[in-house]
């Protein structure tokens, strides 16, 4: 069932207290003294001219209500919807739970991402309306299962038949040097077509760290899980993924030996 694009109800605006204040309009005004009887001692004063009230202020601006943000550690129904309007994009992020933890986070990386945002993880007015367009990235592939995996947006996409179903954050090589047993080398991620080779189940105690679940398609660079993937390049050339993710590539044999990777 196709869902409607989310919509998050604005924070209810302050109620701004208005105070109705008064001037006095004048001061009395004595009338001119007619001519003094003489058995009079002092004249009488004229009627008071009365006073001209002052309107009431102009009500002030209203403060603007503050557009909803929904982000890491928020619970509820609106994080419900949110999970789901993602899924039904293709950002995994696991099953709608209502609460706002890292696989959302990650999710919300790969929306930025797909729709050219800043990658905050924070679901703000501009995420909202990517959410509300439904934004999503497009394949290169054309026919069969195909892991794409964007280096300029950093976003690693499963793709059926040219058709992109499931779209993940990924952190791919940093492009800085780094030095291994003496020697210097250029922590990068090399573009190309390429094939899952080989895969270990658990971790992998590697030279330069540890890898979860990796699966190899080119020599020793490979898509794996790590604790941290950020939404930028950061690994010694291989693509991360969350824990999570790597565990439901596992769990749902979406990414056998053999699958295709087409990185550029």
């Amino acid at each position: 069932m196709v869902r409607r694009a989310l919509t998050y109800a604005a924070v209810a605006a302050a109620t701004v207290a208005l105070a109705t204040g008064c001037d006095s309009g004048g001061s009395d005004q004595a009338a001119a003294p007619g001519p003094v009887p003489s058995s009079a001692a002092a004249s009488s004063p004229g009627p008071a001219a009365s006073a001209t009230p002052t309107p009431p202020a102009a009500p002030g601006p209203k403060s603007k209500p503050k557009p909803k943000r929904l982000k890491a550690g928020a619970k509820g129904p609106e994080v419900v919807a949110l999970q789901e309007r993602l899924t039904e994009l293709g950002y995994w992020n696991g099953k709608a739970d209502g609460t706002f933890g890292g696989r959302t986070t990650q999710a919300v990386y790969a929306l930025q991402k797909a729709a050219g945002l800043g990658r905050d993880g924070v679901v703000g007015p501009k995420t909202e309306k990517a959410l509300a367009r439904g934004v999503r990235p497009e394949a290169r592939s054309t026919s069969g299962r195909v892991v794409e995996i964007s280096l300029k947006r950093q976003l690693l996409m499963l793709v059926d038949g040219g058709r992109v179903s499931q779209v993940f954050n990924t952190s791919t090589g940093s492009m800085e040097r780094y030095e291994q047993k003496g020697r210097t080398y250029l922590a990068d991620t090399p573009s190309g077509k390429f094939r899952v080779s080989r895969q270990i189940d658990g971790w992998r105690h590697a030279p330069l760290g540890l890898l979860w679940r990796p699966k190899y398609f080119n020599g020793g660079i490979a898509v794996h899980g790590a604790t941290s993937v950020p939404p930028y390049p950061a690994s010694h050339g291989c693509a991360r993924l969350s824990i999570a993710a790597m565990n439901h590539l596992w769990t749902s044999g979406e990414l056998p030996i053999g699958t295709r990777v087409w990185v550029y």
